[in-house]
């Protein structure tokens, strides 16, 4: 009979932004080093592209920073969670405000990555609620 290993409840979470942090750092680095290229392709000027990838080197920082920590207190988890959000919330604003006007391309760009960072939220919160819980 195979017992299950279940990771223990703070390793969870620990994972989850151990995941963030990777596909953060990659977005970041390909929309910092193919700007052009990807603007090209998805009509999102390189500026805003540039830009988005500044804001997620501070954004890995962060996440390398919290997983320097013993363990990822609630407070620092629920900030992790709110910050997640915010991208989510800023990334669809910047389309349907018109401060960006994407190809179709562009479009599933931004909502594959917006989809993606609602995933981390919605299993960073997951792995708090697990954690709290024990």
């Amino acid at each position: 009979m195979a017992i299950a290993a279940h990771p223990r409840p703070a390793q969870f979470l620990r994972r989850v932004v151990q995941a963030d942090l990777l596909v953060s750092g990659a977005a970041g680095v390909l929309q910092l080093a193919a700007a052009e290229p990807l603007a090209r392709a998805t009509a999102i000027d390189a500026d805003w592209l540039r830009g988005a990838g500044l804001v997620l080197m501070g954004w890995i920082a962060f996440l390398g920073w919290t997983l320097t920590r013993r363990a990822i207190a609630a407070p620092l988890a629920w900030t992790l969670i709110g910050v997640n959000v915010a991208w989510v919330a800023a990334s669809l604003l910047v389309w349907l405000q018109g401060a960006i006007a994407p190809n179709p391309l562009g479009v599933a760009f931004v909502l594959a990555q917006a989809a993606v960072v609602a995933v981390f939220a919605e299993l960073q919160y997951f792995g708090l609620r697990r954690q709290q819980r024990g």
